[in-house]
């Protein structure tokens, strides 16, 4: 494995986020910190607690999830796209460097970002609601899992896409409903029975409860059926970037 390779796209990503700071860590962590005031003050009025936890603190498991799973998918499907797209992809393709190497090198650098966010945004939330972590080491798992699968999730779309408008028909129109109905501000034990049957067949419920687990002690699925699915999703993400590769497809613009 050409280790220096790897460290050499990893830290040119890295670079990059960091000369667009305020679009790749200050803007999201200003949404999310607006979830907070909007949701917290509409909804929090009427619902105080949830499960003997404030409806603040209750949310910001899913708020987090919703920009860990958003701006991993971004970050890694532009982060691939973008040196498609201005034709430095070649430069890359000439080097000694093989397909893998690139996916560990996009992907990790893509996740890393989300975690750096995810971590600055339950700072930011700590400031705001009585926020605990029951589970630290849980935390962390399912922070990194999510991360790395919705990173390789999102380079999968940006090797697929041709185009920026197709970088952001996935995310905006399947993966961000399936977060905001997948209990990131509520619990599925609160819908009517028909509906809680429904919720399950939604991959992010799971990704959300286990997450929550982490902090509360509180899950609307088994915290082991949870932490199955999310390993099953990453396997999945793995198994796809493999098969593209292995059937003969090369990156090109």
């Amino acid at each position: 494995m050409n280790v220096y390779a790897i460290r050499a796209i990893y830290n040119f990503e890295m670079a990059r986020a960091r000369r667009t700071l305020m679009q790749s860590l200050i803007a999201p962590v200003i949404s999310t910190a607006l979830y907070f005031v909007v949701f917290g003050a509409a909804i929090g009025g009427r619902i105080p607690h949830v499960e003997g936890v404030s409806y603040g603190a209750f949310i910001v498991p899913g708020l987090v999830m919703l920009s860990l799973l958003t701006q991993s998918i971004s970050n890694a499907s532009f982060g691939i796209y973008f040196p498609k797209f201005t034709g430095t992809i070649y430069e890359l393709l000439s080097a000694p460097v093989s397909y893998y190497e690139i996916v560990i090198a996009y992907v990790g650098a893509a996740a890393t970002k989300s975690v750096i966010l995810g971590l600055v945004i339950l700072a930011t939330a700590a400031f705001i609601v009585p926020l605990r972590i029951e589970h630290p080491v849980w935390m962390v798992l399912f922070l990194v899992l999510t991360s790395v699968t919705f990173s390789l999730f999102g380079f999968i779309i940006g090797i697929w896409a041709d185009g920026f408008e197709k970088l952001q028909i996935i995310p905006l129109l399947i993966v961000t409903p399936l977060t905001f109905l997948g209990g990131s501000f509520y619990s599925i034990n609160m819908l009517p029975p028909v509906w809680q049957t429904v919720s399950l067949f939604n991959p992010v419920v799971y990704l959300v409860s286990g997450f929550r687990w982490s902090f509360y002690g509180l899950a609307d699925v088994d915290v082991w059926v949870s932490l199955g699915m999310t390993c099953a999703f990453l396997a999945g993400s793995m198994a796809v970037v493999a098969w593209i590769f292995r059937s003969g497809y090369r990156l090109k613009t």
